[in-house]
């Protein structure tokens, strides 16, 4: 492998030579590089080897002064060559002959410009070649300070699995916290998956690399849609391993654990013991001296005052210190770090109980729980939005500093204070830990009107006994949407002796349906029929008994009702009497103005319209937040949406129809339940080939059979056209009721009033 290199025939003895020097090393060189290493080698090979490198290399004859100098009485030739090569700083060169990685950013020297000769130390004397600083920048050099006198190339020792293993895992979760979740996690190579930011756009483009360097000391990421998109960054390692800073899009943080934190101790702040006047303060709060000695609480002198020192620790080393007056004043040691008090009081895999404040803490090791903690901030003013990441996380940094201490606890007592700041601090806490393993507790009544606020008032007034039951009487933190059956006894007991009135539901006003349909508040229902069967109209009906019998009102959302002739069924069925005396009114009286002015009232006491005020077309959600509104504003009961087909029905480019349909109603469902309004969905069944004039089920809803599947109730509404029966006969089939105690599946008959738009019974 040392011959022929692009027509540089390199003779025996320098290659005997260079080959017993570095062995096959060489194989991977550019000829470039090739040949400046023939060259710098020069100096220190023998004249025969060297006439032949003369011969080998056909170099500008300005490169003929190296090759002619005098060979140098120097120290074995390795070493000398370890030199030379570290002055021309070739990260190749360097690369082969120490393993090490070299970064470098300069182009290959230039060698006509290397003056290598006078740097090299010719004293016969000295062990080792040394350095020179010099500087050579404007020539596309690098400048050098001197290097230790140590010839050999320094390399950092082995790291262990043990430790690796440890930084990659910290990487990985440094990774997570920016949203890149890397599994499996492979290191030395590229991988490719879909941009947690931009969500490979409409396509899920898989355009985002990432690589994990094998030591962990380094990850780079970037998305390739760049014009949509375009996130990249970086995280590394620090130097001493500690912390990894993080840039994103040219946007560097430093984690916190990179912060030198200042050393402290007891002489340092002119600690002392307590004296007997803060001992006696102490008892009077029932916290013994042996409890004082055994938290090394001493006291300090400031002034003419002295104040409680409470001195935070770890494994006994004083880590930081936080100060009280009498008057409840308190302020800490500046730029030391921060961690629990009574951290070392923490035994692994056992129960942790934390509280807000120091005092807490030394009530609860009276009760004889020694496994507490205080916070050193104390409480806080409200519940953020949104947890930040953890370098971020400045407010609770000493949960993530003792985070190892917290892991391994199956169960977290949260017993801060009961007041608003106390509880904002146990929902942080709770957040942040796994509310799946928080508990908290549940303060006792300190006289009739009063709560005790903390564990010291709960020790003062009650005593030793009744601050044990505290804890032991803990409860499971609440997790929003998991809930137990107790946490709804109230409404079952209220179900059972039908306190609300509505259990059974409330009758539609029409004896042919009471065994077969009633309406329940938080249901759906979905009605359909073919055009002109008279949905809307019995919908209207419908309305108008519930409102007469029980009082209910509603949201209307009609599109294809004008509004003054949706008011004129309304009221024809309300008033009993035509609102015209033409045509369908035919011989009955027309409803009088002073019937109108009453009814009109009626309308606006009884319903409450959603409608467009253009020409846009409404969403399911634009309709929902319209009704929610009305039922916190006017308490509406119930809701009519009719009908489907009128509605924006817009959806991702990915999804189909039969998914959106399933969403669009759960969506209804979960509004209907969370308000306790019943609603009412109309929609047409699709276009049925070869109609005979049969009623349609609810499977030929145009759309998607989740209609029937995920509504409460379904019914069909079909006018009679068999010339042989009556005209004005309309049937209400009921074909699914999925509370039994509200109805079953059956079918009703009834009559239709075409003057006033009414439907009665068939007597």
């Amino acid at each position: 492998m040392l011959g022929n290199r692009q027509g540089w025939p390199l003779l025996n003895p320098t290659k005997s030579l260079l080959t017993q020097a570095f062995g096959c090393r060489l194989r991977s060189l550019k000829p470039n590089l090739f040949n400046l290493f023939c060259i710098l080698c020069s100096p220190l090979l023998p004249t025969t080897a060297k006439a032949c490198l003369v011969v080998a290399l056909p170099c500008h004859e300005s490169l003929n002064p190296l090759l002619t100098m005098p060979t140098l009485s120097s120290p074995p030739f390795h070493r000398n060559l370890r030199s030379i090569l570290l002055m021309c700083s070739s990260r190749h060169l360097l690369e082969l002959l120490s393993g090490a990685s070299i970064t470098t950013t300069a182009s290959y020297y230039r060698l006509i410009h290397l003056q290598a000769y006078p740097v090299l130390s010719s004293n016969p004397r000295r062990n080792t070649a040394r350095l020179v600083s010099f500087s050579i920048k404007s020539r596309g050099f690098r400048s050098y300070t001197p290097l230790s006198s140590s010839g050999a190339v320094r390399l950092e020792p082995r790291e262990g699995e043990a430790v690796r293993t440890e930084r990659l895992e910290k990487l990985q979760e440094k990774l997570a916290e920016i949203g890149i979740q890397c599994y499996p996690f492979k290191t030395g190579q590229y991988m490719h998956a879909i941009c947690p930011q931009c969500d490979g756009g409409d396509s899920k483009e898989r355009s985002f690399s990432l690589f994990i360097r094998e030591d962990g000391k380094l990850a780079m990421w970037s998305c390739f849609r760049v014009d949509q998109c375009g996130w990249r960054g970086r995280i590394e390692a620090s130097e001493s391993g500690v912390g990894f800073s993080v840039n994103q899009n040219g946007v560097s943080t430093l984690s916190f654990q990179e912060k030198t934190h200042r050393t402290i101790t007891e002489k340092d702040l002119h600690l002392e013991p307590l004296c007997p006047e803060l001992i006696a303060y102490f008892n009077g709060r029932s916290i013994s001296a042996e409890t004082l000695r055994r938290n090394a609480v001493m006291q300090r002198r400031i002034g003419n005052e002295i104040v409680i020192a409470f001195t935070y620790r770890r494994t006994g080393k004083l880590v930081s210190c936080k100060y009280r007056n009498i008057e409840k004043k308190f302020w800490q040691e500046k730029d030391t770090e921060k961690i629990f008090y009574g951290l070392d009081d923490i035994v692994a895999g056992s129960d942790i109980i934390i509280v807000e404040g120091e005092v807490d803490k030394l009530s609860m090791e009276e009760a004889g729980y020694r496994n507490c903690v205080s916070v050193p901030n104390g409480a806080i003013s409200k519940v953020s939005e949104k947890v930040p990441s953890e370098e971020k996380d400045k407010g609770f940094q000493y949960l993530w500093t003792c985070k190892e201490y917290l892991s391994k606890a199956p169960r977290i007592i949260l017993a801060t204070d009961g007041d608003a700041p106390g509880q904002a601090l146990a929902e942080e806490l709770a957040r942040r830990l796994g509310k799946e393993r928080c508990w908290r507790v549940k303060w006792p009544m300190k006289s009739s009107t009063e709560v005790c606020k903390d564990a010291n008032e709960v020790l003062s007034i009650l005593g030793k006994n009744a601050l044990k039951e505290v804890i032991e009487t803990a409860e499971l933190f609440p997790i929003r949407g998991l809930f137990n059956f107790n946490n709804f006894f109230t409404e079952i007991n209220d179900y059972y002796n039908c306190n609300q009135g509505f259990e059974m539901g409330v009758s539609t006003g029409w004896r042919a349906l009471n065994d077969l349909y009633n309406v329940v508040p938080g249901e759906l229902t979905v009605i359909t029929g073919v055009p002109n069967s008279g949905k809307s109209e019995w919908i209207d009906a419908l309305m108008c008994n519930i409102n007469e019998n029980y009082g209910w009102t509603f949201a209307l959302c009609s599109m294809e009702n004008k509004v003054q002739e949706h008011a004129r069924k309304l009221l024809e069925k309300h008033i009993k009497k035509p609102f015209f005396n033409i045509r369908y009114g035919e011989s009955v009286e027309r409803m009088s103005p002073e019937e109108l002015e009453e009814g009109k009232t009626w309308l606006s006491d009884t319903f409450h319209l959603i409608r467009c005020d253009d020409d846009a077309i409404p969403s399911v959600s634009w309709v929902l937040t319209l009704a929610k509104a009305a039922v916190l504003r006017y308490g509406v009961r119930g809701l009519v949406i009719d009908p489907y087909n009128e509605l924006d029905h817009q959806r991702p480019v990915h999804q189909t129809e039969t998914e959106y349909v399933s969403q669009m109603l759960t969506k209804i469902k979960r509004f209907a339940q969370h308000h306790a309004c019943h609603v009412w969905f109309v929609a047409h069944p699709r276009q049925l080939q070869n109609w005979g004039g049969n009623p349609p089920n609810l499977y030929d809803i145009s759309g998607s059979a989740h209609f029937i599947n995920k509504c409460d109730n379904g019914i069909i509404v079909h006018r009679s056209r068999d010339e042989n029966g009556p005209l004005d006969g309309v049937q209400i089939f009921v074909r699914k009721v999925r509370n039994k105690v509200i109805g079953r599946i059956g079918d009703a008959q009834l009559l239709y009033d075409r003057v006033t738009g009414r439907f009665h019974d068939i007597h």
